[in-house]
């Protein structure tokens, strides 16, 4: 039974005790997930509301792409990210590979799919209710943009934390990539798989523990901004 609990009580003195390299795999993921998060949120959100007030040729090819990369493994776009910036790949210039800029790459083409099929659908709804309101007063794209992130403020922060929840979770692009190389490219997802595969139990259930406490930090997020959205729709009503 002591043995049993020796490794959570290992794991919490490491929490406790600001471990240097435990805090700073925790500090790159957080780090490379919201990089990747906030780029694919300035690129998909307003590619999801031209999606939805547009009407141009191969609209329909983009949305399907996009839903189609939602139920991509993403093991297979951590290859397509790892062919494109090999020494051979098209993107080979940059020299990112097995760098945390790689594992960025990663999670951006991970969660672009999501951003723009989530915002695309929000804004889409928008665009039904004020499509009139908005050609009366002859708006540009931008300005419609801009009224319709006003609108739905509360849905695009559930957005955010979707696609930061499923980015810092992940494990199979960013190993590919990143190569999982200490102090450089090591970060929670992949720490955990590697010290378990080592025996290093007490590590991996800290690293553990910090995701169930980012887990439970970004549902309950979510929860507060459904209930805000609730009493919104109530007080509209």
């Amino acid at each position: 039974m002591d043995n049993f609990g020796e490794p959570f009580s290992l794991a919490l003195q490491l929490l406790w005790g600001f471990d240097q390299e435990l805090y700073r795999i925790i500090f790159l993921s957080v780090k490379v997930s919201c990089s990747a998060v906030f780029l694919a949120l300035l690129l998909g959100i307003p590619a999801g509301a031209l999606l939805a007030t547009k009407r141009f040729f191969g609209r329909q090819f983009v949305l399907l792409i996009s839903k189609t990369a939602l139920s991509m493994p993403p093991v297979v776009i951590g290859l397509i990210v790892y062919i494109l910036i090999s020494h051979s790949g098209p993107l080979g210039f940059l020299d990112i590979l097995y760098t945390p800029n790689a594992m960025i790459l990663a999670q951006f083409f991970l969660v672009l799919p999501i951003s723009i099929a989530l915002s695309n659908q929000i804004f889409e709804d928008l665009n039904n209710k004020f499509k009139l309101f908005f050609r009366s007063l002859g708006l540009t794209f931008w300005q419609q943009t801009t009224a319709f992130l006003a609108e739905a403020k509360y849905h695009l922060l559930t957005i955010m934390i979707f696609c930061f929840g499923r980015a810092i979770s992940e494990i199979g692009a960013v190993i590919l990539v990143g190569g999982n190389i200490r102090h450089l490219t090591r970060v929670m997802t992949t720490s955990i798989a590697l010290e378990t595969s080592k025996g290093n139990i007490a590590i991996a259930l800290a690293l553990g523990v910090v995701l169930i406490i980012i887990a439970l930090i970004i549902n309950s997020i979510s929860h507060l901004v459904s209930h805000k959205l609730v009493r919104e729709n109530k007080h509209v009503l």
